[in-house]
């Protein structure tokens, strides 16, 4: 399964300073090494580093393209 833009996941993340959170995002862009998305449960836009991405999935019946 990859990620793609306009796709809802929800993440495992681990910040630069080991904090771990999970999240709902939507995904707006995939470049360098990096997800540019809209967090679902704060409602801001947030980048997400791909190496920080400890787990993810696809969130059933959410896809806006």
């Amino acid at each position: 399964m990859r990620m793609a833009k306009g796709q809802i996941i929800e993440i495992v993340y681990m910040d630069k300073a080991g904090n771990i959170t999970q999240r709902q995002i939507e995904i707006l862009g995939i470049q360098n090494g990096r997800i540019r998305a809209t967090c679902l449960t704060s409602g801001s836009p947030r980048v997400f580093l791909l190496s920080g991405i400890l787990a993810w999935q696809a969130v059933r019946g959410k896809r806006y393209a």
